[in-house]
């Protein structure tokens, strides 16, 4: 009798803390009820709840957990919207919705939604920098599998989950998207005490992705060598310029991508397909009513002239050439002289140095963000390409190689050899199947080709791609929400 009264007991003690599983808590009871004011008035009522830690080693308390907001109305199959506040590599800490951003749409949209923390290069505890790459992937990882392990017992659907991110979190938005179940993070989110259960993501929301470093430099300087700013650069500048230029095409033709028709992609030709992205742009802003200026380098006309440049493979959400109102210069954008663009995106926004990433030691430079990235718990900065390294008169560090590896979710897309030579025989990852990718038409924080050559190598894969240079967009993110929450609507 004693021991049947303990047992109960202790079941009703269980209830009343929550759930408890693999050390980790969620308590449904502690939700806390608030509101959120929107711009045009509505008001918003949801559930809180705050501080949940979503590892077991919690190596640093002030970013390893998270926030989950429910709003009224929420069930089990209502979609979650997972929001990184990540910038520039460094720390997030778990903030709470915002009514001008597309936390607070998607709360208004019905989402639950969740706000993870997340470690970053300069995140410190202790003397110990406990954000180097890939520790703030790592976090967001964890933050996945803590939905899954409680799917059941909260609100929302953990198989609908949606990341969003801007610019370095554009990048962990693609990593989380890319990098589901790869077995390349397993051993240090097991050492971390993350849930075991799986931590890939339905769809990824990737604003100006700053990815791909170990390639970055080389696509800003193949795109951007050869503009008035760069020529007019002190002759070592140009120089570097220059030799990070002539890298590109091999890199290019390297990456074995199609374009959205299926036709070999490769540097004699990529051009002609960066033209025709940012040609259907610019028809996309003209079609909403833009007046886009003649000294740009766009050329018009009233005719189509055989057609406008293919539309991302003919997908259904591609651009409808339905005018808008009559243009001065023509309705219909038929050509672009790049050079000429180019100058006028960096009329708007100065040039990064060349290298544009991996400055450490070259022509005196001082590290970057991306070089303190790769750097060590002392806080010390490393170059993480073969090139930086080369200028500098070292090799790569295994350790350097191996994260900058762990960082770039082109290594996880589509399938590799297996052990027996078979191509196309094994996938590395679980790829979201849906993405959203922007990127700004006037962005230069980092080179076109880096969020182009991401979108088509997911294309390339069979994962479903709404890509687009938004039209006249600096570096920037969560704008045109109806457009973006009208997607997401698509593929719920």
């Amino acid at each position: 009798m004693k021991k049947f009264i303990y047992i109960t007991l202790t079941a009703l003690l269980a209830c009343s803390c929550g759930y408890n599983r693999q050390g980790l808590n969620f308590n449904p009871k502690n939700g806390v009820e608030a509101e959120l004011t929107m711009p045009d008035g509505q008001v918003v009522k949801y559930t809180a709840y705050e501080r949940l830690f979503y590892v077991r080693n919690v190596e640093d308390s002030a970013y390893q957990y998270m926030n989950i907001y429910v709003p009224e109305g929420a069930t089990k199959q209502s979609p979650i919207f997972l929001r990184t506040y990540v910038g520039g590599y460094m720390a997030a800490k778990a903030r709470q919705p915002q009514a001008g951003d597309a936390t607070g749409r998607a709360l208004r949209e019905g989402y639950v939604v969740a706000i993870p923390g997340s470690r970053g290069r300069n995140s410190v505890q202790d003397g110990i920098y406990t954000g180097r790459a890939p520790k703030g992937l790592l976090d967001l990882k964890a933050a996945v599998r803590y939905l899954r392990l409680f799917d059941r017992v909260m609100p929302g659907n953990a198989d609908r989950i949606v990341i969003d991110g801007t610019s370095a979190g554009g990048a962990m938005a693609a990593l989380v998207g890319a990098t589901g179940n790869a077995l390349a993070y397993e051993p240090l989110l097991e050492a971390m005490g993350a849930a075991k259960a799986k931590d890939d993501v339905y769809a990824a929301v990737c604003y100006c992705p700053i990815t791909d470093l170990e390639h970055a430099d080389m696509a800003y300087e193949w795109l951007y060598n050869g503009t008035v700013s760069r020529q007019q650069s002190p002759t070592e500048m140009r120089a570097v310029s220059n030799e990070l230029k002539e890298q590109f095409p091999a890199y290019i033709n390297g990456l074995g991508l199609k374009d959205w028709e299926g036709n070999p992609l490769t540097a004699d030709n990529y051009t002609d397909l960066l033209i025709r992205e940012l040609i259907r742009s610019a028809q996309t802003a003209k079609n909403a009513g833009a007046d886009i200026s003649d000294t740009l380098g766009f050329v018009f006309s009233e005719e189509t002239k055989g057609g406008l440049p293919p539309l991302n493979g003919g997908m259904a959400q591609a651009l409808q050439v339905i005018p808008a109102r009559k243009a001065q210069r023509g309705e219909y954008v038929i050509g672009l002289d790049l050079p000429r663009y180019l100058n006028y995106v960096v009329s708007t926004q100065p040039l990064k140095t060349a290298p544009a990433f991996d400055t450490k030691g070259i022509l005196g430079q001082t590290a970057s963000g991306e070089n303190e990235l790769f750097g060590d718990e002392k806080g010390g900065s490393v170059n993480f390409t073969v090139f930086g390294a080369y200028k500098n008169g070292s090799e790569l560090p295994k350790e350097v190689v191996d994260n900058v590896y762990l960082m770039n979710p082109m290594n996880f897309i589509g399938t590799v050899e297996d052990k027996d030579g078979k191509a196309g025989e094994k996938k590395l990852a679980t790829v979201a199947p849906h993405w959203y990718i922007r990127h700004g038409a006037r962005d230069r924080d980092t080179g076109f080709p880096i969020p182009l050559n991401l979108a088509l190598k997911l294309h390339n894969s069979g994962c479903d791609v709404n890509f687009l240079f938004a039209w006249n967009r600096p570096h920037s993110g969560d704008y045109a929400l109806d457009e973006l929450f009208t997607w997401l609507g698509g593929i719920m």
